[in-house]
């Protein structure tokens, strides 16, 4: 009796980009090597169904072998067993890193934890993202969350630095991890016109106010405090009657050229300006937090006069 090896011998480890997001989104063997065929790789490259396989299983090993190194991306800079140049390690990384925003925006909110991952299943279903892309993408907003909820300094730089990503996916990952240990309600139906990237932007401006960039200790404290605005705002009041400038000249000056609603925002500057002011005045303490960007989005947006945002 006789049997087949296939036996692939090199030095510098080869890395097919287009197999390589074949395996991260999920896709089995057999399924990478037939979406291969229908994207005409035999014409392309002029060899066989067998070898086309062959090669299809050696790339899904090698990638198995490095996603234990890819766990702590410094390890795949120091090890010697894959030749890999300093260009594709860091391709490999934000490959691996990067996520689906519609994920993420499913996962705002909650924690990180054993129930949420048993709720993968659905999160599947509706965004129609494969569900072993979703256990690594979860895997890995857990593993960074993990790594990085006791360091101080600013959360993002922590990320970049701990897991060797770019500065925009490092800032997307700190928006994750601080939503998951903040207490702020994203879930609601009233919010759910609000893409990841809304949330990313918001939690940016939140972590480099409130908390240096780092995760507040507050946040993971339902009984701590959180910065009170209230002072500012008797300032505020008292600056009104005084200065020569109103609120609304300085804002509107700031702004005038540079956002696309600037009309209906100056129109309806006395209600916007109450609305956030209310707002506000409620910060005093952590769980009143929790309803942050949904007063937002019922007191000041939906009653202040502004345009109304259409229900999903």
């Amino acid at each position: 009796m006789t049997s087949d090896l296939d036996i692939f011998v090199g030095n510098t480890t080869l890395i097919d980009e287009e197999v390589l997001q074949l395996w991260l989104d999920g896709h089995s063997v057999s399924e990478a090597v037939s979406r291969r065929l229908q994207g005409g790789v035999l014409e392309r490259t002029g060899t066989s169904v067998s070898v086309l396989q062959s090669d299809t299983r050696d790339h899904y090993r090698t990638f198995q072998m490095l996603e234990r190194l890819l766990h702590a991306p410094p390890r795949l800079l120091q090890q010697l067993l894959f030749q890999i140049p300093p260009s594709r390690q860091a391709m490999l990384v934000q490959r691996y890193y990067a996520f689906d925003e519609a994920f993420a925006r499913e996962l705002l909110g909650k924690k990180l934890s054993k129930g949420t991952k048993k709720d993968l299943d659905e999160i599947s279903a509706r965004t129609g993202i494969s569900i072993k892309s979703c256990r690594r993408q979860f895997d890995n907003f857990k593993r960074v969350f993990k790594a990085v909820e006791e360091l101080r300094g600013p959360l993002a730089e922590n990320i970049q630095q701990l897991f060797l990503l770019p500065p925009n996916l490092a800032r997307d990952y700190a928006a994750v991890v601080f939503f998951a240990s903040s207490r702020f309600e994203t879930g609601k139906r009233r919010l759910q016109f609000l893409s990841f990237g809304d949330f990313a932007a918001c939690a940016q401006h939140v972590m480099e106010h409130w908390s240096q960039g780092a995760l507040a200790p507050e946040a993971a404290d339902p009984d701590g405090d959180v910065p009170n605005p209230s002072s500012d705002l008797k300032e505020l009041k008292c600056w009104c009657r005084q200065g020569p400038l109103t609120p609304q000249d300085l804002v509107c000056s700031a702004l005038r050229g540079k956002i696309s609603v600037y009309n209906e925002m100056e129109a309806n500057f006395k209600g916007l300006s109450r609305a956030l002011v209310n707002v506000g005045a409620k910060l005093t303490h952590a769980r009143d937090v929790r309803d942050f960007f949904v007063d937002l989005v019922e007191k000041v947006t939906l009653k202040s006069g502004t345009p109304k945002i259409r229900e999903p």
